[in-house]
């Protein structure tokens, strides 16, 4: 069995969790996804502060999991039928692997969100607010853009072996489309702030 390619592993991730992120985003300006705005944390507390606030909902895990699923099986379908040579140096999975693993990284990539929630509700941070200082709100930008990658990458990781330089890769490209996401929801109205 060949070792996948970093880079192709990479750019594979990325383009997925674009189109993943694409569905999501149209997702959320639905009025269906409104009906979903109930709190991961149910509005328990830890030390007097919420646990992840109001802006962590059951309505993004709703499709950013399948989404993710339908992704990686499509377009590795397609690498298979258009670019064999690229899909060689992928991961050794089946369509159905892939979907499997599309859905194990879509939450990963949601669940890497909440020990930030955590902790910035702990800090009396309030959701989708910045924090006070420079060096808190750089810190946290910086955060917000690599947490739900981590946790995407962690959850990969774990199910198939992955080369260590897809994670640097992966850390490379994906925080400015991460931010570009979160721009677009800015000006879909889903999120108060754009960074």
């Amino acid at each position: 069995m060949t070792t996948p390619d970093a880079l192709a592993c990479a750019l594979f991730l990325v383009v997925t969790f674009v189109v993943a992120g694409v569905a999501h985003s149209l997702w959320l300006r639905t009025a269906a996804s409104r009906r979903l705005l109930l709190p991961l944390d149910g509005g328990l507390h830890f030390r007097g502060r919420r646990i992840f606030g109001d802006n962590k909902t059951v309505r993004g895990f709703v499709v950013m999991v399948p989404a993710a699923s339908v992704a990686f099986a499509a377009a590795f379908a397609l690498a298979q039928r258009y670019a064999p040579q690229f899909d060689e140096t992928l991961w050794p999975l089946t369509t159905a692997g892939y979907a499997t693993l599309g859905a194990w990284a879509g939450l990963g990539f949601m669940l890497g969100e909440l020990p930030n929630s955590f902790v910035k509700r702990q800090l009396d941070i309030a959701p989708g607010m910045a924090p006070r200082g420079t060096i808190a709100t750089i810190a946290t930008f910086i955060v917000d853009r690599v947490d739900s990658i981590l946790g995407m990458l962690a959850f990969v990781s774990i199910a198939t072996a992955t080369p260590w330089m897809t994670w640097g890769y992966a850390l490379i490209i994906g925080p400015g489309i991460h931010l570009a996401f979160s721009v677009l929801l800015h000006r879909l109205g889903v999120k108060a702030r754009p960074a």
